[in-house]
């Protein structure tokens, strides 16, 4: 595996590590009851400062990991989209998932999918990776539409309870998506 950038650019946006003035941003989009309406619970400052460092980290052990998201002359935080290691015990893994949350503005610009190739991209590129996986609630049309737009493939025989999620929750149904080194690079090379 070949060391991970700094940042990535692409046309409208910059993908980069972390910062301590990012988790202001990040915690009042994760209290947002709009943007977490596909989540289980929204969460507290503390629990989404402890979730940004968690994100950051996995640079450091993954070699890749969930980028925060800026927008030149816009906004310096919008997010993160990027790619790690599942470490909870679900269905299908171990695997790895690339994965994005947008603070409400952000949305319908096609942000999720620009920054979302550029990680893919990357990871491929860099590592030895076969397969990248996204899951949701099967309500999340949203993220599903992202999915579909970034070439990943609906696996319904891979649907499953969420073990996280309480039986008879609305979102405890998933769906799984996948993309393989070779489709990606293949419609995007």
């Amino acid at each position: 595996m070949r060391p991970c950038p700094a940042e990535i650019r692409t046309e409208r946006l910059i993908l980069r590590r972390w910062r301590e003035n990012d988790r202001p941003g990040y915690a009042r989009l994760n209290a947002d009851a709009h943007v977490m309406r596909f989540f289980h619970k929204m969460r507290s400052r503390a629990e989404s400062d402890a979730e940004a460092q968690w994100l950051d980290d996995r640079f450091g052990l993954d070699g890749f990991g969930p980028w925060a998201v800026e927008v030149p002359g816009v906004a310096d935080f919008i997010g993160f989209v990027g790619i790690w290691r599942i470490v909870r015990e679900l269905p299908f893994t171990p695997a790895v998932e690339i994965g994005w949350r947008l603070d409400q503005p952000y949305w319908g610009k096609g942000y999720a999918v620009e920054a979302a190739k550029a990680s893919l991209r990357d990871v491929f590129e860099r590592t030895d990776l076969a397969e990248i996986v996204a899951y949701t609630a099967v309500q999340n049309e949203p993220s599903r539409r992202v999915m579909a737009k970034l070439g990943m493939t609906y696996d319904p025989a891979a649907d499953f309870a969420h073990p996280a999620i309480e039986e008879g929750h609305p979102l405890q149904r998933h769906v799984l998506y996948r993309i393989s080194r070779q489709a990606f690079l293949a419609d995007n090379s």
